[in-house]
């Protein structure tokens, strides 16, 4: 079978700290210990985008030794009590995430399975996709599911389509979801053929992963257009990094960037608390700062859920700038620019009859 290009170009990805240390003049010596522990993979497209040692494309690409640091948790969001099986992570009743692979294109070092992505003693097994798939077919509850990793578009086709197939076909599933970073780092495996075979199976949404705005580059646009244009639905989860992407500047310009290429924004991530990440970690304040500060500049269609996936396995929550206040029995609403205007809520005890203008 021939080898198709996306395939060659993973084969061409920078996987050796003697491969940086060629390509930048950097030392290799202090990150060895950092890719013994934590796997180093950057697809030729994405190491193209970055333009200097530190730049926001390579903290979000290349090892730092600040990740052998110990604070935060392995599994940050309890993702083992929640597995019934090794491939299904159940934490709320009508969903599920089902792990298809645990390999990415590349791996980004703020992941929040880092501590499976990459490494062998956590493939995922033929024999485990087919006990998650049993498991889904057995709870009546179970409306969405949600192909995870590692990066499912990693799958062959035919593998990906196998699967695909299996889940369509249980009665209760309504909706499938597709988390990848492929049209980001590997632009090249979104191809005509694995749009037209996504298309059976809809409704179909795939997230894709977006941080910056250097990232919407023109291969990346081609490979979401390939994909709405066969109807699958596209939605983006930035994850908020220090010194990457929380400034302002730099979110406005990813928000807007996205709509222009047909991605709605879906969240934007706090940073779990992952084992090895502390180094990329912000103060919540500053997502919500950035929620308030686009809020009115940007189109409401490109304004993301801030949420926080807490620890424990809690849940998402998501969290807002205050924007309701109270004052001499009248409700308050605090608009983009910060004006409090007077708001006839029906609770209020004050009359509602007059016109407000």
């Amino acid at each position: 079978m021939a080898v198709e290009l996306w395939q060659q170009r993973l084969k061409e990805s920078v996987t050796t700290v003697e491969e940086l240390a060629q390509r930048f003049g950097i030392d290799p010596e202090p990150l060895r210990e950092v890719t013994a522990r934590y796997p180093l993979k950057i697809t030729p497209a994405y190491v193209d985008l970055i333009g200097e040692v530190g730049d926001p494309i390579w903290r979000q690409c290349v090892p730092d030794v600040l990740e052998l640091e110990d604070g935060g948790y392995a599994d940050p969001l309890a993702e083992a009590h929640y597995a019934p099986v090794p491939a299904i992570i159940h934490r709320y009743p009508d969903r599920v995430i089902l792990l298809a692979s645990n390999n990415c294109a590349g791996y980004c070092r703020f992941c929040t399975r880092k501590r499976k992505v990459g490494s062998s003693e956590h493939a995922v097994s033929f024999r485990e996709q087919r006990e998650g798939i049993n498991y889904i077919a057995g709870d009546s509850r179970i409306r969405d599911v949600i192909l995870s990793g590692g990066d499912p578009l990693i799958l062959p086709d035919a593998v990906l389509e196998d699967l695909l197939a299996r889940i369509h076909a249980i009665p209760h599933v309504e909706i499938i979801r597709i988390g990848s970073r492929v049209p980001v780092t590997l632009p090249e495996r979104i191809t005509p053929a694995l749009c037209a075979m996504l298309k059976k199976y809809a409704p179909l949404y795939l997230n894709t992963h977006f941080n910056h705005p250097r990232e919407l580059t023109p291969a990346s646009a081609g490979a979401c257009a390939l994909l709405v244009d066969q109807g699958i639905v596209l939605g983006n989860q930035t994850v908020l990094l220090r010194e990457v992407n929380d400034d302002v500047t730099t979110m406005t310009e990813l928000l807007r960037g996205l709509l222009k290429i047909r991605v709605r924004p879906y969240y934007l991530h706090q940073m779990d608390l992952v084992q090895g990440t502390a180094h990329f970690r912000t103060p919540l304040q500053t997502g919500l700062d950035l929620i308030r500060s686009v809020r009115g500049p940007v189109s409401g269609l490109a304004c993301p859920h801030f949420v926080v996936d807490l620890p424990g396995g809690k849940g998402k929550a998501p969290l807002l700038p205050d924007g309701l206040s109270y004052r001499d029995g009248k409700t308050l609403i605090t608009t983009s620019d910060g004006e409090q205007v007077d708001y006839p809520d029906v609770l209020d005890t004050v009359s509602v009859a007059n016109d407000p203008a």
